[in-house]
């Protein structure tokens, strides 16, 4: 499933295409939503919002688009009047004069008005973004120490969207990785200076994925992107030399040294 920095590119790509520019074509395939095609069109795309691993759609006339990609929707940008050669089932189509968007395979839609938008399960479960640029290190430290969270492993409270909307697995193993911790630790047992290391870690490595586009490529050490546990079993630690594990937490692949995480 794409994680938060990978639905915030996909919005900047959306964006980048379709803000400000009126709706020449609306087309939904679910029949709720189908009502809905008349008053869009004509209307724009004032801007693309990421909730964690949902997207907000806002249009000119107040509706939002919910949309949730969950593990198999993805969004596609086309030339107008045009639609790629697959088997994917065709959800959402947004057209203007140049260009088009178009969701397949997501089932999680919905169009909201600024009442229902507020009152929305998922929107009103989910945690900060991590990818808020007003999220600091101070905020995520104070919500590891709350009563809600203290208790909580970090295996699963990684993969919780509650606590902070945006995380995912390999987020969850690359952080855990860069903070030198394991995941059956718990926020109310670690060191002032741990919990300082954690909560900085919590938003620099999904910050640098989104900003170095998720990139493997060195283009300098110090700053790009690459994966330092995560798939990377049988290789060598490049902080201390041990080799790296596989096993499962959560249902999931998870990656970690036994040399540096302890």
């Amino acid at each position: 499933m794409p994680e938060g920095p990978e639905i915030r590119r996909a919005a900047d790509q959306l964006a980048a295409a379709m803000v400000g520019k009126p709706l020449t074509d609306v087309w939904f395939a679910f029949p709720q939503l189908k009502t809905y095609e008349p008053s869009l069109l004509g209307e724009t795309i004032e801007a693309f919002e990421t909730r964690g691993k949902a997207l907000l759609t806002h249009f000119s006339n107040g509706l939002t688009l919910y949309s949730h990609n969950q593990l198999y929707g993805v969004w596609r940008v086309v030339p107008s009047g045009t639609e790629p050669n697959t088997t994917r089932q065709l959800r959402v189509r947004l057209a203007n004069a140049n260009k088009a968007i178009l969701l397949y395979s997501a089932s999680d839609i919905e169009l909201l008005n600024a009442d229902t938008l507020g009152a929305h399960p998922f929107l009103q479960r989910v945690g900060p973004d991590v990818l808020d640029a007003t999220l600091t290190v101070e905020d995520v430290r104070e919500r590891l120490l709350s009563p809600r969270f203290r208790r909580r492993q970090f295996s699963g409270l990684l993969l919780d969207q509650a606590f902070l909307a945006g995380l995912g697995n390999y987020l969850r193993v690359e952080i855990l990785w860069h903070a030198g911790l394991l995941a059956q630790h718990r926020a109310q047992d670690l060191s002032d200076a741990q919990l300082d290391t954690l909560s900085k870690a919590m938003l620099a490595v999904p910050r640098l994925s989104y900003k170095m586009r998720g990139s493997m490529k060195k283009y300098h050490e110090e700053a790009a992107f690459r994966f330092e546990a995560f798939h990377r079993q049988g290789k060598k630690c490049r902080r201390c030399g041990t080799i790296i594990e596989k096993g499962v937490l959560s249902s999931r692949p998870f990656y970690w040294c036994p040399g540096c995480q302890f």
